[in-house]
């Protein structure tokens, strides 16, 4: 039997992580804090000594730079996939604000509940709204109806799986 192996990388330190706002789809780099994180993964991963035959990362810069980080620990020949549908949840109106204001304004178990809850999404953005993902440009050809106004984690999986099992 053939033996595979799954390393899950999750994204360093953010800008807006550092600064405790709610990211989602916006797409901002890696902090000081962040790129340090992604070369100690780096180091990890390449004690493994696993070999790789793909990549795989949502299309955010975040993403991208921890591979990136992770690339320059050492050289992976693999294929190097980037993906919308692997983004992390889309926090909807929530995107940008502070998550400390919204805890005092909603209170520490409704910011608890956008965040974890699964079947619970945050409040939608309008599509109107210039942070909707319809206006950036990293969404131009993706049809409306697929992009997202706010994600709960079930909406997120409904969105990834698909590609998952594709590839």
């Amino acid at each position: 039997m053939e033996v595979s192996n799954l390393i899950l990388v999750r994204h360093g330190q953010s800008e807006w992580n550092k600064l405790d706002r709610f990211t989602g789809w916006v797409d901002v780099g890696l902090s000081e804090k962040g790129i340090e994180e992604a070369k100690s993964a780096g180091e990890k991963i390449k004690d493994t000594g696993i070999l790789f035959d793909n990549i795989f990362t949502s299309i955010l810069k975040r993403s991208v730079q921890t591979f990136d980080q992770i690339n320059k620990i050492f050289n992976i020949p693999a294929n190097f996939k980037k993906d919308w549908r692997l983004n992390e949840r889309h926090y909807g109106a929530l995107q940008g604000l502070n998550k400390q204001k919204m805890r005092d304004i909603h209170g520490d178990e409704q910011v608890l509940i956008w965040r974890r809850s699964y079947f619970t999404a945050p409040p939608k953005l309008d599509k109107k709204d210039v942070r909707h993902p319809r206006f950036d440009k990293l969404y131009k050809n993706i049809r409306l109806n697929e992009l997202p106004d706010s994600e709960c984690l079930a909406d997120t999986v409904k969105r990834f799986l698909p590609y998952w099992h594709k590839k």
